[in-house]
């Protein structure tokens, strides 16, 4: 898709077209969730970790047999990173990942007592985590309001016309703006979604989308 020509409205506008997408958002994809398996906020935090530069898919083929083995911060903690990297090798940077999974578990049995902190500041002073990852942990974990913009969400910030940010920190505030706090969570995982099986990168399906009456982007045909 070439440039996108933004409408000219005031915030008043851009939120009541937000809240109109938001609503499609919900029939589309009611009770969107995070993709990535988990049973507890720290088997969460470590696939959320794992899927920097990687695909949900390849961290569900890995985490059931690296949760079995490590199965919350104790175990992990007590591990080296050299007996981690097996479980995780088809995973992208998976040493580097590694090294960050044990530095993260003693951390948190440092510092926490081995749970997950529910603070922003905390979770990203922990070995690997940065403020997309605290800021989905939060939210699936918790939920904590708040919009993680990963490549799919900043794709769709843009193409929909709801923010010109060009950090993952700046579009998600300005999405935060425009969504209620209530539904800040469901937004990030319904655009994920949405991101990765329709309005993709290279070829979005815009006569399929439920979106496009409010996308200044849409395709015709």
């Amino acid at each position: 898709m070439g440039g996108v020509d933004c409408p000219r409205e005031g915030l008043k506008e851009k939120r009541e077209r937000a809240l109109a997408i938001l609503e499609a958002l919900k029939r589309a994809y009611p009770g969107a969730k995070t993709e990535l398996r988990h049973n507890s906020p720290f088997q969460l935090l470590v696939a959320t970790v794992l899927s920097a530069q990687a695909t949900d898919k390849s961290v569900n083929e890995a985490t059931p047999a690296l949760f079995a083995r490590f199965p919350d911060a104790k175990a992990l903690a007590e591990a080296t990173p050299e007996a981690v990297e097996p479980y995780i090798r088809r995973i992208g940077l998976y040493r580097t990942k590694a090294r960050n999974l044990v530095a993260l578990a003693r951390r948190l049995l440092e510092a926490h007592g081995g749970e997950v902190p529910r603070d922003k500041e905390a979770l990203m002073e922990l070995p690997g985590v940065g403020w997309k990852t605290a800021t989905v942990v939060l939210g699936a974990a918790f939920g904590v309001p708040g919009i993680a913009v990963d490549t799919h969400v900043a794709r769709l910030a843009k193409r929909l016309c709801l923010s010109r940010a060009k950090t993952p920190e700046g579009i998600g505030a300005e999405l935060e703006r425009l969504f209620p706090e209530e539904d800040q969570v469901f937004v990030h995982h319904a655009l994920v979604l949405h991101g990765r099986y329709l309005c993709t990168a290279r070829r979005p399906r815009c006569p399929a989308c439920p979106l496009a009456p409010h996308c200044p982007s849409r395709q015709e045909g």
